[in-house]
């Protein structure tokens, strides 16, 4: 086992992942003591506790002045992804734009004709907050969701605007789906998105099946999680999807390997990488530092450590070619098989994932799981606690000074 640093601030971990902690079921749960793999598991449970809340809202009164002009999504951090799935189940042909805003308030546009969905997990997120005081004092039509017992709730009901109240029991990275399925709902009940009770049913279905290949006790080499982290460790990682879904997939790994793992990351499109951050592949830590690899020398050696690029691709057919998308389909795929090439012939590690599913929802579930639970294994392989991050702590703090006469 590599023994243990303490750095900055009294963060303890190990500089080199050490394999032999994931295969440790006892010991690796108690390096969890906040509870993220099992708060992870729950994703499935998640969808279905949101659902069932969020049908017992009546949120007709978001439909009864008619199609809205457009509709904002706010909240930062995880509340703020919510805003690109709902785009992305949309689709290309949903007739109202779907613009996420991720800072306090709402965009200056924003009045009667338009509505605002505020998300926070807490319930108490200024950014949330900020966009629902704004909403009802310009008259835009609101929906909140977040932490019942909350602000967020107490200002919904001063607006007189429908409430999803969703329980939090995780940091907000860990509950994505509680927070998802009511802004889909919410989408719904506007006439975005076609979400289905199946639709629900079968993603919920599918993270648990995900939350079951990726448990702790299941060794590395069955475990795609495990086995992920471990071909992650240790380098760049690069994040790229090969459509508008798998983006958004994408994004989200680059966020929980951040948050949990605390890995420097890019994320996002291969349309963009390929206007020039495909490039990233000849680099210092793509196939310069893999033509100088020694293919017979110890990977452990002090010589062979050296940081390299791992990319990971995430790949969505999709669920009809017909459908009139920003690109075809086919464009897409053969831009996913060329960037594979690239890696391949530049000796770059590509780690490849396909969506699965029935469903644009199913198919984001069937890309987010594993990876999810990837970000959190990688943190274990490290010794960290994959939810107590000191630095975001320390941020809020310097951020956020106790006034003079308080300290």
């Amino acid at each position: 086992m590599v023994n243990p640093l303490e750095g900055a601030s009294g963060v303890n971990g190990h500089r080199v992942a050490d394999e032999s902690l994931l295969n440790d079921e006892k010991s690796m749960l108690a390096n969890d003591p906040g509870g993220m793999l099992r708060a992870t598991a729950s994703a499935g449970a998640q969808v279905r506790e949101a659902a069932a809340l969020a049908a017992e809202v009546d949120l007709s009164m978001l439909a009864d002045e008619g199609r809205p002009r457009a509709v904002v999504v706010a909240g930062i951090g995880t509340a703020g992804l919510t805003g690109n799935i709902l785009s992305t189940v949309a689709g290309p042909r949903c007739p109202v734009p779907i613009i996420g805003h991720r800072s306090a308030g709402i965009p200056g546009w924003v009045g009667a004709a338009d509505v605002v969905i505020a998300v926070s997990a807490s319930g108490r997120s200024p950014e949330a907050l900020a966009a629902a005081e704004a909403a009802a004092r310009r008259g835009a039509r609101l929906v909140a969701i977040g932490n019942p017992d909350s602000e967020l709730e107490a200002m919904a009901e001063r607006a007189r605007a429908p409430f999803i109240g969703v329980p939090r029991r995780a940091p907000a990275r860990a509950t994505l789906w509680g927070l998802v399925v009511p802004v889909l709902f919410a989408g719904r009940a506007l006439g975005l998105v076609k979400v289905t009770e199946a639709d629900i049913a079968e993603t919920a279905t599918r993270l648990d099946a995900d939350a079951e290949r990726c448990r702790p006790g299941a060794d590395s080499f069955v475990n795609p999680a495990k086995s992920l982290a471990l071909g992650l460790a240790g380098s760049v990682p690069i994040v790229w999807g090969s459509s508008p879904l798998a983006t958004v997939a994408a994004r989200r790994f680059g966020d929980t390997l951040a948050a949990n793992a605390r890995y420097p990351v890019m994320a996002g499109a291969l349309g963009e990488a390929g206007r020039g951050r495909v490039g990233l592949l000849d680099g210092v830590f793509g196939g310069l530092a893999e033509g100088s690899r020694d293919i017979f020398a110890d990977p452990d050696s002090e010589d062979e450590a050296v940081t390299r690029l791992r990319l990971v691709v995430l790949r969505d057919g999709g669920l009809n070619p017909e459908d009139d998308a920003d690109e075809p389909v086919a464009v897409e795929e053969r831009r996913a098989d060329a960037i594979q090439t690239l890696a391949d012939r530049r000796g770059v590690r590509c780690d490849v994932l396909t969506a699965e599913g029935g469903s644009a929802l199913e198919r984001l579930a069937s890309l987010v799981a594993v990876p999810d639970f990837a970000s959190l294994y990688l943190a274990l392989a490290h010794g960290l606690d994959p939810m107590a991050v000191p630095a975001i702590s320390e941020m809020k703090e310097l951020s956020n000074p106790m006034p003079e006469g308080l300290q």
